[in-house]
């Protein structure tokens, strides 16, 4: 019989432009002041992708250094996964973008719509592709440019989002190494509504009064947001747990979406859990969607947030609305 093949972490990277957009900045741009946000999201600054940058360009950055981290060159990956709602372009995925930039021309390449909730999704569809032995060399990238799809005219909205990109290598590990102990995957379409571009697509493809309406913008129904966020990412990170033969005691730190501040923290007392095992860095980076919890991922390693044998949850929450959580081993 042959041996089961485990998946896991074999390195990871990530990129933030340059630029940076603190909330002083964002006073001069709307009706806001630094009190109102900080009090409200916990956000004090967000990256900004430089003019004519690309969700594609950031996803290299970060590639480059995951494969730095896993030792492997591009021509070594099967496979190029990249979790984002900002592509470079709606057809060819980014994905195909990055495969060109990297010089991976043996990869596939495919991109993957789960909003903020797209890399913990990834991480199902790795995952189960390791695990199956069709691909050994996996790379997942979360990778956002969401500062081009905000409207800069509602204050409810722009203070939230920045840009910013994470990758991580999923291959073969051994038990326990970096492994990927339980992934989980839900959706529900009856709320997909409360966040929403809602031009673009066939259902409003662009026209000038597409645009004067300013539908090709994020809309999103903050409070209602909230509330389900809350209860479903307590209860997916618990589902995370069950599913890995964990319990909650086990976790040493769990890394969320980092959409808001105040949902991080119900999060945490939710599940009695104390602040210090709950990974923040959304003061810094702000909301950047499918890119949030990698980035956070790749921030802990590096920061050294995390030791070996470390049992750490993923947990995040989208539009669609999708909902997304896993445990690992590191």
């Amino acid at each position: 019989m042959n041996p089961k093949i485990r998946a896991g972490f074999l390195g990871t990277g990530s990129y933030l432009p340059n630029k940076i957009l603190t909330n002083q900045d964002m006073e001069k741009i709307v009706e806001t002041s630094d009190e109102w946000i900080v009090t409200r999201t916990g956000i004090k600054e967000r990256h900004i992708a430089a003019e004519g940058q690309t969700t594609s360009d950031m996803a290299v950055e970060a590639s480059k250094q995951a494969l730095h981290s896993a030792g492997l060159k591009a021509s070594d990956l099967d496979l190029i996964i990249v979790a984002t709602i900002t592509p470079d372009t709606p057809t060819p995925a980014t994905a195909c973008w990055v495969q060109c930039k990297l010089g991976a021309s043996q990869a596939a390449a495919f991109d993957l719509s789960a909003a903020c909730s797209g890399f913990v999704y990834g991480l199902t569809v790795a995952k189960a592709f390791v695990e199956s032995g069709m691909y050994r060399r996996i790379l997942l990238i979360g990778a956002e440019k969401l500062t081009a799809f905000v409207d800069w005219k509602d204050r409810g909205t722009c203070v939230l989002f920045g840009d910013g990109a994470g990758a991580a290598l999923i291959g073969p590990v051994a038990e326990g190494h970096h492994e990927i102990l339980s992934s989980f995957m839900a959706a529900n379409g009856k709320e997909a509504e409360l966040l929403k571009i809602p031009g673009g697509g066939c259902r409003f493809p662009p026209t000038a009064q597409t645009v004067d309406q300013r539908l090709h913008t994020l809309k999103m129904e903050g409070k209602e947001i909230f509330k389900t966020a809350v209860k479903v990412m307590s209860e997916a990170t618990l589902e995370a747990a069950r599913r890995a033969g964990l319990e909650l005691k086990d976790i040493a730190l769990i890394i969320p979406h980092q959409a808001n501040l105040r949902i991080i923290q119900a999060i945490g007392e939710r599940l009695e859990v104390p602040p210090e095992k709950m990974f923040v860095n959304l003061d810094r980076v702000g909301n950047t969607s499918a890119a949030s919890v990698i980035i956070a991922l790749d921030e802990a390693v590096k920061g050294g947030k995390i030791k070996k044998g470390d049992h750490l949850a993923l947990v995040a929450f989208g539009a669609g609305t999708t909902l997304a959580s896993g445990a690992v081993r590191w």
